[in-house]
């Protein structure tokens, strides 16, 4: 692979944005999730003990230990995080000088003091693969000093364990379908359910739910392709191969993103695939043509060889192991799975060993290449302070690599057991950071034979009961689905996995009746944002019930028109009782789960810092969430977009290279006989001309070849391909 300086500032400036949506959308949803009225407080997490600072965060990695010395309570010191973790990651997006590593652990600290405490609404996998991403972003991202940020010649070796990462998230994504024995991922029927029984479909879902049966059993087969042999194409010599990688990943996100509101889930899973870029394709994409070092004519017609073989065998297995044949009487394509569960198992053993090794040869390959580069820095004090980054990185990506496999390899038992008891050992110990996780998404197919849903209905009198509708799941048959995206509606998200059980496994469930009974209004205003299209906003209902319905979409008239109601659904049973406060059903359930306020509520100070927290929550809760996420992306591109044009001068019009331009780099004889003080030297005479607006270009990041003596971006030129960014967005 060559040069990623630009794809390593696209997946940092990605991931900044991520964090600002993933951090106001738990903003406004705390005080209705987590506030001392809400839903499940999180002062119940931190229990008051006799315990010092250090035990307790030993026992709970969470800043809001720290809140009462700021003088707030657990709520207030949540959003306090949430508001600092936006604004950060909201000024890391717009400007590149924040796009630092110290930067990253603060987000990632902060967001870790949330999930410690998030309980049922913070436990999805897409946290956990954020906590992920966000600590590897703190070895991949520069540390930008006042004189220049020098490049690392160790980068490629820490943005491998982006790659890694992609790996393993798709790669067990894809089995998991199949390990789960599954009927209908076996079938490839799943996609005839998926898009209305997923959680919150949007309008095209409905769309996509109409499509011929055998398109969705090819899209099927589509996705297994990518998910399965598709990510070994990651670590292919091949630079081809992994372009062609990079498309065909970004092209089930983005379906998937059409199709459902999977929050900010789909656009990490997009960020991660820049892990597969160089700088040779970024600067295709920004229309700059930059002379390459031409192959000889039979090195490039083996690659090419290579290279159709790889997609000849691809498709021969495809075609082969799911049946496909072209049926011309229907116009159509049919496919079977045409192998066994045995025959997979027996696939999936061979596999995970082999997957392993190919990451500990590309991980090699890697290190081995860095080291290189160290060896030939000229100067013996840069040689050595290059050879002490690259040791310790070197350490850092075999460690992260090595405990990963621990949840790598839940996916087959035989692989997993034999992993070394010492890197077992040192993910156990690391596990609560969250550092490493297994991953594996719609392991079952949900919602065969209809869509559970939940409706909560309120009564007066007990005996005339209104609906209470929720803003973004189904519940009114007549509602077009929205789309939410990157907000998660967390409490939307909760009902859904009630919906596939009794009220039992979701023990929130009484506590959310509770409030609703007592109309509270911070838990109001997660079902509904405006009151008033909540039917007891003047007064809370007395008595309470639920019961579970399944939905299905509706279908196109036989005249081809559309129905003037997306849903149908059809009463199932009962799924939570009539109660009322004081009932003695509720009362056990809460008192069972330890939902019951356990002493009084500590009044709210009056200090400055909690009154500016409630005036900022107030001003932002009454936005939609989505309107309000994409107004800060919106403005951080913005300042992205006029810093380009800020920037802009003659020297900003010639293409952004992985190397300086010739009238900046020294010939080959000068460069032999250059001596480290002289390389100091023009150093500094570049940060003058940088000061006056000139952009100088990358340094030479491969002294094997040429001299390492340059900045890896000066800032101009960082705000500059930001800015392009900013107008691509």
């Amino acid at each position: 692979m060559g040069e990623t300086r630009l794809a390593r500032h696209i997946f940092l400036w990605c991931l900044s944005a991520i964090y600002m949506f993933a951090f106001a959308s738990v903003y406004v949803q705390i005080p209705g999730l987590y506030g001392n009225e809400g839903v499940l407080p999180a002062r119940w997490m931190l229990r008051v003990s006799g315990k010092s600072i250090w035990e307790q965060l030993r026992d709970a990695p969470t800043l809001l230990w720290f809140g009462p010395r700021l003088g707030l309570d657990t709520q207030q010191c949540m959003e306090l995080l949430s508001l600092a973790g936006a604004v950060l990651s909201l000024a890391a997006t717009a400007l590149p000088v924040l796009r630092d590593c110290r930067v990253y652990l603060v987000l990632w600290v902060l967001y870790m003091s949330l999930y410690q405490v998030g309980q049922v609404f913070l436990y999805f996998q897409w946290d956990s693969l954020l906590l992920e991403v966000g600590f590897l972003a703190i070895l991949v991202a520069p540390m930008n000093m006042p004189w220049g940020c020098r490049a690392g010649l160790h980068d490629n070796v820490t943005f491998w364990l982006v790659r890694w990462l992609l790996f393993r998230l798709m790669f067990a994504s894809g089995v998991v379908k199949l390990t789960s024995r599954c009927p209908t991922w076996w079938g490839l029927t799943a996609l005839t359910y998926h898009y209305e029984t997923q959680c919150i479909p949007t309008p095209l879902a409905w769309f996509a739910h109409q499509l011929p049966v055998w398109i969705q059993k090819l899209s099927v087969v589509g996705t297994f392709v990518i998910e399965v042999p598709g990510p070994f194409l990651f670590f292919s010599p091949i630079r081809r191969h992994m372009l062609t990688a990079f498309y065909m990943q970004v092209l089930l996100q983005v379906l998937i993103i059409l199709s459902g509101n999977y929050n900010f889930f789909n656009l990490l899973t997009i960020t991660l695939c820049f892990s597969l870029l160089d700088d040779q394709h970024v600067n295709f994409w920004l229309c700059r043509h930059i002379p390459q070092k031409e192959r000889s004519m039979f090195m490039a017609w083996v690659c090419v060889l290579v290279e159709l073989a790889v997609y000849g065998i691809l498709g021969y297995w495809t075609v082969y192991y799911f049946d496909l044949k072209v049926e011309w009487d229907k116009k159509s394509i049919s496919s079977n799975t045409e192998f066994t569960h045995y025959e997979f198992n027996r696939f999936l053993k061979a596999v995970v060993v082999l997957s392993i090794w190919i990451g500990v040869l590309s991980l090699t390959w890697e290190i081995v290449t860095a080291m290189f580069r160290s060896a030939c820095v000229k100067g013996v004090l840069w040689r050595l302070w290059s050879t002490v980054q690259w040791a310790v990185f070197a350490t850092a990506a075999t460690t992260m690599f090595a405990i990963s496999l621990v949840p790598y390899t839940y996916i087959e038992y035989e692989a997993n057991s034999n992993i070394w008891p010492g890197v077992r050992k040192a993910f156990q110990l690391t596990d609560r950071y969250q550092l490493v996780n297994s991953y594996g998404l719609f392991r079952r197919m949900t919602g065969v034979g209809g869509r559970p849903e939940v409706i909560i209905e309120g009564s007066m009198d007990g005996s005339t009961w209104t609906e209470i509708e929720f803003m973004y799941k189904p519940g009114n048959m007549s509602a077009a689905p929205l789309v939410v995206t990157p907000h998660q509606p967390r409490l939307d998200w909760q009902m859904w996995f009630a919906a596939l059980g009794p009220h039992t496994q979701s023990p929130w469930f009484s506590s959310l009746v509770y409030r609703l009974l007592q109309g509270k209004r911070d838990v109001i205003r997660l079902i509904q944002r405006d009151e008033s299209r909540y039917p007891f906003s003047q007064q809370p209902p007395a008595y309470i019930r639920a019961h579970r319905y399944k939905y299905w979409f509706t279908e196109p008239k036989e005249d081809g028109s559309l129905p003037q109601r997306w849903w149908r659904r059809v009463y199932v049973e009962e799924f939570y009782p009539i109660v009322h406060l004081g009932d003695g059903f509720l009362n056990h359930m809460l008192d069972q789960h330890g939902l019951k306020d356990k002493g009084p509520v500590r009044r709210s100070s009056d200090a400055w810092l909690p009154r500016v927290l409630r005036s900022i929550g107030e001003h932002a809760r009454d936005v939609p969430t989505p309107l309000l996420l994409w107004t800060l992306f919106s403005s951080a591109a913005t300042i992205c977009l006029v810093n380009c044009l800020c920037s802009r001068s003659p020297a900003h019009d010639r293409p952004l290279a992985t190397s300086p331009p010739p009238q900046h780099a020294p010939e080959k004889e000068e460069q032999e006989e250059e001596s480290s003080g002289e390389v100091d030297k023009e150093e500094k005479e570049e940060q003058n001309k940088e000061s006056e607006g000139e952009d100088k270009g990358e340094a030479e990041e491969d002294p094997v070849n040429e001299e390492h003596d340059g900045d890896d971006s000066g800032e101009e030129e960082i705000s500059k391909e930001s800015g392009h960014l900013g107008e691509r967005k």
